[in-house]
């Protein structure tokens, strides 16, 4: 009631201006500065006056007749349900698969983004920590540089939680590989990166951090793991990223974000071959079907569709061997390493670690050099002194299940 009695006291108010104009005959800039209102002001309620009387000096509401600019309720359903769907996508991916669907006319990207936030989709952006400014940086084309790493995260059924190893190409953010191996150790991880060279070629380079796996540069005594040896035989220059530097590999940490968010997140998978051919499935949307801001609007695919044809064409043939090399030969034997870690091969004594007492090893014997390897790990290379006949026997193993 006493909302009413507001609103007709105001319209009162300015029915009286009104009056002070037509009947008492005061000029306008009078009635004005009496009332203290402007000039335009006056003219406004007269005029409202004479197209409806009293009524018409009444308050209005302020919101527009129309808004232009406002979404189609058909696509706001439409936007939900792709959100609902893709809980991980963005308003790039949301424009990019509306105009797919053939929406018209297309919403802007920050229409979506209104929407989003609007609906309680995605919190705004002044909700959101202020990110540090950082510089980006790519290689010019591609098949310069591919970074590879391992993640975790792929659930089974039963608890196992498999490690995907993974590869991009830097410049087109092209999605190289994700091969899911039960344990991250050397040869499982280097058959994945003999996987995707056979399939794309040989890169100049490739980036990777300091894990055991990829480098043994920095072990106690520096040693040529297998993945060093693959890249040295193939003419790949293998660069590490500097300690405690994630950013440098940012671009294959984004690619593992997207992989969580949009398939692993809260899944888990029958077997190891659900999980793989569930991934090798997001892995060919991720490649055709997702346009990049960083790559002007592009697909992964669509840019790395530059290199060269064949990727390695031209070059030297693929040196895989040291995947596939086996170690029963004539140039092979095996030494169990002494409790002062030395071992004798052809009468040539010399150490490999006392942390490897008790450890049996392959040593490949040539006529000037002894390579020695543990397991998959190339430990040291030792120039070849002694001439003498080598003794084949063989150190003890445990059998084999």
């Amino acid at each position: 009631m006493g909302r009413v009695l507001r609103e007709f006291s105001v319209t009162e108010q300015r029915y009286q201006t009104v009056l002070a104009v037509i009947e008492d005959g005061l000029s306008v800039t009078e009635v004005a500065e009496k009332v203290g209102v402007s000039r335009q002001t006056v003219h406004a309620w007269l005029t409202r006056y004479a197209a409806g009387g009293l009524e018409q000096l009444a308050d209005r509401s302020h919101r527009p007749r129309s808004c232009p600019h406002q979404m189609d309720p058909s696509v706001e359903v439409r936007l939900v349900q792709l959100r609902a769907a893709h809980p991980g996508w963005g308003a790039d991916r949301l424009r990019y698969r509306l105009a797919k669907d053939g929406v018209v006319p297309l919403p802007s990207r920050a229409a979506i983004g209104r929407a989003l936030v609007r609906l309680g989709l995605v919190s705004s952006r002044r909700d959101r920590q202020r990110r540090r400014e950082y510089r980006r940086w790519e290689r010019g084309r591609p098949m310069e540089l591919w970074q590879f790493d391992v993640m975790g995260g792929a659930l089974l059924e039963d608890g196992t939680d498999l490690k995907a190893v993974t590869g991009i190409d830097d410049h087109s953010r092209f999605g190289l590989t994700v091969g899911l191996v039960e344990r991250a150790t050397t040869r499982p991880v280097c058959a994945v990166f003999a996987r995707a060279l056979a399939e794309y070629g040989v890169p100049d380079e490739v980036l990777t951090d300091n894990g055991k796996v990829f480098t043994g540069r920095f072990h106690t005594r520096p040693t040529e793991v297998l993945f060093d040896r693959i890249c040295r035989e193939n003419g790949i220059t293998h660069r590490l990223t500097a300690p405690r530097s994630p950013t440098t590999t940012g671009k294959i940490e984004r690619f593992h974000g997207t992989l969580r968010r949009e398939l692993l997140h809260q899944r888990s998978f029958a077997t190891i071959a659900a999980a793989q051919t569930a991934i090798d499935a997001w892995l060919v949307e991720y490649n055709t079907d997702r346009p990049h801001q960083s790559l002007g609007r592009c697909t992964p695919s669509e840019r790395f569709a530059a290199r060269t044809d064949g990727g390695g064409d031209g070059g030297p043939a693929l040196d895989l061997s040291a995947l596939h090399a086996r170690r029963d030969g004539d140039d092979w034997v095996a030494r169990r390493v002494a409790t002062n870690g030395v071992i004798c091969v052809a009468w040539q004594q010399f150490s490999v670690g006392k942390h490897r007492s008790g450890e049996i090893v392959d040593v490949q014997v040539t006529d000037q050099l002894l390579e020695v390897w543990s397991g998959n790990d190339l430990i040291t290379t030792i120039v070849r002194t002694s001439k003498g006949e080598i003794r084949k026997k063989r150190a003890s193993r445990p059998a084999q299940s």
